[in-house]
């Protein structure tokens, strides 16, 4: 089965410029009326809201590692069914992904075979000139499974610059599609986990409108549109998303707490439950009508003296636990925690319904796929039950019970190694750093 056509716009590696040329193309062509869907590979929590900024659609992630081919395809055939064209985005460097059977490997190639997309390939350029076309032949000959239908060239230095680059993908064969000269002014505003959420950059439409503008100007999205190709779906059915974890769900919402993925989400809704947001920025506590309680991940080490201060939010988490599910996935384990540290050495008090302090002050990287097993039953599923996920933070604990009963989960990562349990459980409030992408 095909349906709408769809190409993945990739890169060698990160920092190449493919998120503000995967935007640009993604504006400049819904203004010209088309249906635009993005897509995003990997554990990517952020990219998939500036990609419906950019197209007013929904953005949903592709992992080929953490989700079954059903989900992947029950995941793109929504999308492809209602698109003009399909811009994913790839993550990484294109083939970047962990030692896993080839096409579960995470890896942004993984999506482009499975579902037929061409590549087309952003190339940094600065620093080189003709070896830029052999770094293109190399992505075009690592892999048979994929097609590199195309090359970006990003941050050129001039039009000699230009024609000395052009000349090298000649020789190999590669269309140029277009070519960005270096310009500061088209880069969006990062922070520690990445790019400023959407939601926070400041005059993101107008961001938008000139990355789309300098895309316009620079690309042949004509010759780039003819080279995608029809989105390919085997008929596998039975995805299994994961289940909602109530029929009416309190989902914290705020610039703290904003790392969910939409395809959850999505799953939750198409499974009959009701999202009820609630800012515990603004003090609200979760709506007592509820009966779950899902304290997203985000940066609620930035906002640590405000979450702090909410009474009413606090004193409302509370009473909802004595009764209730919660969950908390990275910040809002945190914030479950009983106190958190924020990176100027300043320790706030937290929610203190888990055995758990944290701080962002002494920094760590934690990165990779989880696959944990549930210590025991609760919202999340039967104990035992089998959960992949993605953890990303700098946060590290300072203190925490780790007694075995008190244990959320136990974990490998990827390629099986044990790391022991995760995140804590005290009767109906758990929480971990692990972010879950479906089931196992």
């Amino acid at each position: 089965m095909s349906l709408g056509p769809g190409l993945l716009v990739a890169a060698p590696r990160s920092g190449s410029g493919k998120t503000t040329i995967v935007l640009g193309l993604q504006r400049a062509l819904a203004r010209r009326g088309m249906s635009i869907r993005g897509m995003k590979c990997g554990p990517d929590y952020i990219d998939p809201a500036f990609h419906a900024a950019a197209t007013g659609f929904p953005s949903f992630n592709l992992d080929s590692f953490a989700m079954s081919r059903p989900l992947l395809g029950a995941i793109v055939s929504e999308a492809a069914r209602s698109a003009g064209l399909v811009v994913a985005e790839g993550s990484m460097g294109l083939f970047d992904g962990i030692r896993q059977e080839s096409g579960r490997t995470g890896a942004s190639a993984d999506i482009a075979a499975l579902f037929g997309w061409p590549v087309v390939l952003v190339l940094d350029v600065s620093g080189h000139a003709q070896s830029a076309a052999a770094v293109a032949l190399g992505c075009a000959r690592f892999d048979p499974r994929i097609d590199i239908a195309g090359v970006i060239l990003n941050k050129v230095a001039s039009e000699r610059h230009r024609r000395l680059v052009e000349d090298g993908m000649a020789r190999i064969g590669l269309p140029v599609l277009g070519a960005l000269m270096r310009n500061a002014d088209l880069t969006l505003p990062e922070r520690h986990l990445g790019l400023v959420q959407a939601g926070e950059t400041e005059e993101l439409d107008s961001r938008l409108e000139r990355l789309a503008d300098a895309v316009e100007s620079a690309i042949d999205l004509d010759r780039l549109m003819a080279l995608a190709g029809p989105t390919r779906l085997d008929s596998d059915g039975g995805a299994k998303s994961l289940p909602p974890p109530g029929h009416r769900i309190a989902l914290a919402a705020d610039r703290a707490f904003s790392f969910v993925y939409p395809h959850v989400l999505a799953g939750w809704r198409a499974a009959g439950a009701e999202i009820v947001p609630f800012s515990p920025l603004a003090d609200e506590p979760p709506p007592a009508d509820c009966d779950a309680c899902w304290l997203p991940g985000g940066y609620p080490e930035l906002h640590a003296g405000r979450i702090a201060a909410a009474e009413r939010f606090l004193a409302g988490l509370r009473s909802f636990a004595e009764a209730k599910p919660v969950h908390g996935e990275c910040g809002g384990y945190m914030v479950l925690g009983r106190s958190l540290e924020d990176g100027d050495g300043v320790v706030h008090p937290m929610a203190g319904l888990l055995p758990v302090e944290t701080s962002y002050a002494k920094r760590r990287m934690h990165l990779g796929y989880r696959v944990a097993r549930l210590a025991e039953g609760g919202m999340l599923g039967a104990a035992g039950q089998c959960l992949v996920g993605h953890e990303f933070h700098y946060a590290s604990v300072v203190s925490s019970d780790t007694s075995p009963g008190a244990a959320f989960a136990t974990i490998t990562d990827a390629e099986g190694n044990d790391l022991g349990s995760a995140g804590h459980r005290n009767r109906q409030v758990t929480g971990s750093f692990f972010h879950v992408i479906a089931l196992g």
